[in-house]
Order: C-alpha cells, then structure tokens, then sequence
C-alpha cells in the first residue's frame, strides 16, 4: 500500500497545488524536509499524499534516530520516478487543467489494455493520471496473475 510519494517541481506551491486540484483535495507547506516544500494531500482515508520538494533536492540519511535531511544538489529536468493517481475528474476537466498550466497531457494506452492521461508536470515529471474509468480498467489489468501470464508469454521480457 502506497501512502505517500516525492517528487522535486521548479514551484513545489503551485504542482503541489495543481496535484490537490485533481484530487479534489488540499496542499500544504511542508516544512520539515526543506524550505519551499509543499505537500499534496488527496483527503482520502488513506491520508494519501505527494510530497513536493525544490528541483535538485535529495535527501541524504541522517545520523542516529533523526529524520533525513533534505540537501539541495545539481537539478535535473527528467527522472524514471512517476506515479499513477486517480481523480475524481473526468478527462476533459484533467485537459483543461493542463491546458491552464501549459503542461503536455495525452491519453494513452497502456499494452493495449488500460488507459491513463500523460501529464507532464512542468514539461518533466510524468504524473499518470487516472480517471473512475480507467481506474476500472487498470485495476481489472494489473494484478499478479496477469503479470505473471504476461512474463510466461514471452519469457525474453523477464530475463
């Protein structure tokens, strides 16, 4: 179960923002990793939430029983890390708010069996966004027995 995920924005305010925009839910400075720091939170029972921290923070272990520190180091525009959130909104509703942002957002097809919305947050964190709809069909497409089924159907993708 996943309850929260990070991610590094050029304005932490305003993705952190727009992320509670598509949740229906509430952002938040959060000020314990670093200054300019802003949580996203989805006020749903999990207490899901996306932390948003300034391009080119890491966070490097701290030293006995204390909380990691967030130190700031060389930005970087593109990273493998990316999430799938689900929204309340409806497909038109996630466009316009990209539209808004000025962010690239596609729909596209996941191995031909469920869909999900591209958005490029600030041109460079893929947030994959999710709708009631898609939700159904990720859900009834992503599970362990159908993985398994995939790998054993093509054995090179495993090795």
């Amino acid at each position: 179960m996943l309850f929260h995920v990070s991610i590094e924005a050029d304005r932490p305010q305003h993705v952190a923002s727009v992320i509670a925009e598509l949740w229906d839910g509430k952002a938040l400075p959060f000020p314990p990793v670093g200054l300019g720091s802003w949580v996203a939170f989805a006020g749903d029972d999990r207490s899901t939430l996306i932390e948003v921290y300034p391009r080119g923070t890491e966070l490097h272990e701290a030293p006995g029983d204390h909380d990691a520190v967030g130190v700031t180091a060389a930005h970087r525009r593109y990273t493998a890390t990316h999430m799938a959130i689900a929204t309340p909104l409806d497909v038109d509703r996630v466009f316009a708010i990209a539209r808004r942002e000025d962010w690239p957002c596609k729909v596209c097809t996941r191995g031909g069996k469920f869909r999900v919305i591209e958005l490029w947050v600030e041109g460079g964190q893929l947030v994959e966004v999710l709708t009631a709809e898609m939700q159904r069909e990720y859900l009834a497409t992503v599970t362990i027995e159908n993985w398994e089924r995939m790998l054993a159907a093509a054995p090179r993708m495993a090795a």
